[in-house]
This record gives structure tokens, sequence and C-alpha cells, in this order.
């Protein structure tokens, strides 16, 4: 088998347990600016290895654009994003993605005409793109692999079935489990669980707390029953700077944070 297209979790040092206390991520003086708007002011945090972090914060207050600037969709004006020791800021988006950086969009994004398990085999590294997929070959390591992946994404039995017929809430899944064939130390999740019924977001929350035993999540919400249920720990964002962080309990009694979110 080719180097780059080796099974994900078996060479990656993405999903080794290390400690918690160890930071993965730290961002510095980090700014942000649109003609002349700071959609993110200054904002210096840091996120340890296995931490599962949420974002909260109203409407402009940065959360998404923050995302962007993590995984290289947009470029910061000043300030650093240092991850596993490499300074982000001026590193392409698929290079970001190689050193371990994956990120899921709110609105799920999934070849549906394809099967749950051709929609895993394609998003193994090395087999990008529908294409390149013509010429991977299937074998029992993958298999494996795939099968342990749908099992944790609660998909294992619907692996032959079309993507395009899974419930909204089954299609978020299938992305979350195809972001991890690809092993990557930090997952960047935006709303994972818009949309979802109740008990859907019951097993995502279980899911996620699951994942964090050895990958760092960092996961934008707005509901606050789910934030309560996953987070490690909550960073509050406003106007695109570091308003408070802390516990869900210790940020929804804030003063600030009811003020400027909660109270809204």
């Amino acid at each position: 088998m080719r180097t780059d297209m080796m099974i994900p979790g078996e060479t990656h040092g993405g999903g080794a347990v290390r400690s918690q206390t160890e930071q993965i991520l730290q961002v510095r003086d980090l700014v942000v600016s649109f003609d002349g708007f700071r959609a993110i002011d200054g904002l210096s945090l840091g996120v340890n290895r296995n931490e599962l972090r949420v974002i909260i914060g109203p409407n402009g207050a940065g959360k998404t654009t923050f995302l962007d600037i993590l995984c290289g969709k947009t470029r910061p004006s000043s300030g650093q994003i240092i991850f596993t020791g490499s300074e982000l800021t001026k590193v392409s988006e698929y290079k970001i993605v190689r050193l371990g950086v994956g990120r899921k969009f709110q609105t799920p994004s999934v070849y549906e005409d394809l099967s749950v398990m051709e929609n895993f085999e394609i998003s193994i590294p090395g087999t990008y793109g529908i294409a390149k997929s013509l010429f991977f070959r299937r074998n029992g390591r993958v298999k494996e692999r795939i099968e342990n992946i749908a099992e944790q994404v609660f998909l294992k039995d619907s692996l032959n079935r079309k993507a395009g017929l899974l419930s909204h809430g089954e299609k978020q899944w299938l992305e979350i489990g195809m972001l991890l064939t690809q092993d990557p130390a930090l997952v960047l999740l935006d709303e994972p669980v818009a949309g979802m019924s109740t008990h859907e977001r019951e097993k995502t929350g279980e899911l996620l707390k699951r994942i964090s035993g050895s990958k760092s999540i960092i996961v934008i919400e707005h509901d606050m029953d789910f934030v309560k249920q996953i987070a490690d720990k909550v960073t509050v964002l406003h106007q695109g700077r570091l308003l408070c962080e802390g516990s869900a309990c210790e940020v929804q009694s804030d003063a600030r944070v009811i003020d400027v979110y909660i109270g809204h």
C-alpha cells in the first residue's frame, strides 16, 4: 500500500492518547479585519489535548470566522496560531488538513448517490474525490477500519444504504465519521446538532464525548443544554474578543454573558 493511503490511526499521531494538560493549540493576539471591521480582535486562547471545547456567543461574535482561520479558509491580519508546534497562519488549507486539523461545516456535505461505505472510502487519505477512488482497492484493513468508525457513529447497519436516504442526523454522523477516517488530532464542528431530534442530540453528545478521549474538539453551538452535556470548557466570544471562559455553569451564570448573549 502506498504511504499516502495508509490507514488512519496506524501511523498518524492524532489518535494517540496524551495528557489532557498538554496544549495542542495556542492562539495568540489574533486579529482578522474585513474592510476595517475587526471580526476577530486580539483573541488569545489555548486548547488542551483531548479537550472538548465549546465556543458560544451572539451572532457576529466571530465564532465561525475563528474556525475559518484555524482551517486556513480565512487569513488573519495578525497574530499566531500554533498547532502541535506548527505555525498555521500562512499554511494552505490542504496542508493544514495533513497536519491533523479536520473541519465539518454546519450543513452536511456527503455524496448522496453513493453508499455510506463509499462515502467513507472516498474520505480516506489518498483517495479524495471520485476520480482517485476509481483506483482505490478496498482490503481487509480498510474494511475493518471503516466498520469500526461506522459503529462509532451509529451507522454500521447502514453501510450499504445510499447516503441520500439517511436522515438529517444520520448525515451529520456520516460526515463526522468521514472526518474520523482522516484521523485528525483536532476536530472543528460548526453546530453539529442543528436540526436534530432530541434523541439524536443525546447520541451526538455521547459520540463527541467518546471521540474526545483521543482527540481535541472545538464545537460552535447555541443550544446551552447540549453545551452543558458535552463541554469540558466553554469559551464565550463577543465582538471578536474573548469575553470569558469556564465551565458551562460558570459562564451561564456570568453577568456579562447573560447581558450580551443568554439574556437576549
